[in-house]
């Protein structure tokens, strides 16, 4: 079934170059178009184009294929796309009701919202899926804030660092991509139904009504506008995600390195590792490796999506259907990114006494220098005095002990701060009442 039927025959590899992934991907647009349906067949009753009896006939048959969907029995089979295909199953069950269901709307309006509701619910399961992450780290900082490393900069031994330091530093980055996160969710939630192919309709809608239904924070009042959303919309809610993907993956590869028998600073448990097919000793972090490559992906869709809508005029252009291909799958690529990091990093075992190895013999130089900057010394002769030592290889320092105070520091990790932090980020999402608002529609 095609919504644009005219009863013509369109050439096959011409209907497969404009299907394109729509019957791929559409399935998991499916639980957004059932919602969307719903509240647009509540509208359409309320203004008088639905009676009574046809309402309920049709929102019974949505929530029957709802928990088709939620059973994993929905499929789009011969139809062009999901909306297609619930408008199919409706008709075919109820006959005429179910021709009326697309009164006062176009398939541009609908694909729109059902992105929306889909986005919405995956920004708030990813939500989960962060603060998850999260927690582990500020965990694992409260277990390794005395546990010394190295710190580096260009990759070479700076100064002393901590496992605290470590995780509560990628805790506290995840708090700050909520910002990002938040900003995502308030572009998603606002109302395109009703502006149908970018010009509105004459039919009386009540678009506070389903906006109203659907829990959205506010409606996209100009329909061309609305519109012109498709592909800003998803390249916001990429970048959003890239962000998080930046803060993963860096961390993978820190995990990379910090692995290696080269360094030592944290072991794998066996089960997270991978061998060789040729080195009988080789235990790989290859889930940290994919991790690594995964989120270095992600971060690239953001300009992909920005491609395809960079030079296009108003209105609605079929270029928008080349971004659910790039958009759909990336909630899911980082979910299992976030899930396999947390895994692999709830077990790793974390080594003690690295600073006993030679070759972190001048990291306590700059603590040499504050320790005589706090005697009185200028910092520029105290600097160059502890340098002459380096250089002529006589520098050695009996007191190791760390007197960091300042906040955030190695003495001073502020956990109770980032997570502070992290909750004000997740402030506002307004999570319960939306779940609420998809519940009663779905009854």
């Amino acid at each position: 079934m095609k919504l644009w039927e005219k009863g013509f025959e369109i050439d096959p590899f011409t209907e497969r170059f404009t299907v394109g992934c729509d019957r791929e991907l559409d399935p998991l647009l499916a639980r957004a178009d059932v919602l969307g349906n719903i509240a647009h067949a509540k509208m359409l009753r309320s203004i008088g184009l639905l009676s009574a009896d046809e309402e309920r006939a049709l929102v019974d048959a949505l929530r029957d294929i709802h928990r088709d969907v939620e059973a994993g029995r929905f499929s789009i089979e011969g139809d062009e796309d999901v909306h297609s295909r619930v408008e199919f199953l409706l008709t075919r069950r109820l006959g005429e009701a179910g021709k009326k269901i697309h009164a006062g709307r176009s398939r541009n309006d609908q694909v729109l919202l059902d992105l929306k509701l889909f986005s919405r619910g995956a920004l708030f399961d990813l939500l989960d899926r962060v603060e998850a992450l999260f927690d582990l780290l500020i965990e694992r900082a409260e277990e390794g804030r005395d546990l010394l490393l190295p710190g580096y900069t260009h990759l070479q031994v700076a100064m002393p660092s901590s496992f605290g330091l470590w995780f509560g530093a990628y805790a506290e980055s995840l708090a700050e991509d909520l910002v990002l996160l938040k900003a995502a969710r308030d572009i998603v939630n606002t109302n395109p139904l009703g502006t149908g192919a970018g010009y509105g309709s004459s039919i009386p809608l009540d678009r506070q009504m389903t906006t109203r239904l659907l829990a959205f924070d506010d409606l996209a009042y100009n329909p061309v506008h609305a519109q012109m959303q498709r592909g800003k919309m998803e390249q916001t809610v990429l970048f959003a995600l890239s962000r998080v993907a930046l803060t993963v993956g860096r961390l993978a590869a820190d995990a990379c390195l910090f692995a290696s028998p080269n360094f030592g600073f944290i072991t794998l448990p066996d089960r997270y590792t991978t061998g060789s097919s040729i080195m009988p000793h080789k235990k790989n972090p290859d889930v940290f490796e994919l991790t690594r490559a995964r989120c270095n992906r992600l971060q690239s869709l953001p300009a992909q999506v920005g491609m395809i809508a960079a030079n296009l005029t108003s209105g609605y252009f079929r270029d928008m259907q080349l971004v659910k291909e790039s958009y759909l799958p990336a909630f899911a690529e980082l979910d299992d990114c976030l899930h396999m990091v947390a895994l692999a990093l709830r077990d790793a075992i974390l080594a003690r006494d690295v600073l006993d190895d030679d070759r972190y013999r001048y990291l306590f130089t700059v603590e040499e220098v504050n320790r005589a900057v706090a005697a009185g010394a200028p910092f520029r002769e105290a600097y160059r005095e502890v340098a002459d030592r380096v250089q002529r290889g006589e520098f050695s320092v009996a007191d190791r002990q760390l007197r960091h105070t300042h906040e955030g520091s190695i003495g001073n990790l502020c956990l109770d701060r980032v997570r502070d932090k992290f909750a004000r980020g997740k402030a506002g999402w307004n999570i319960p009442a939306i779940r609420a608002a998809e519940q009663a529609l779905l009854g």
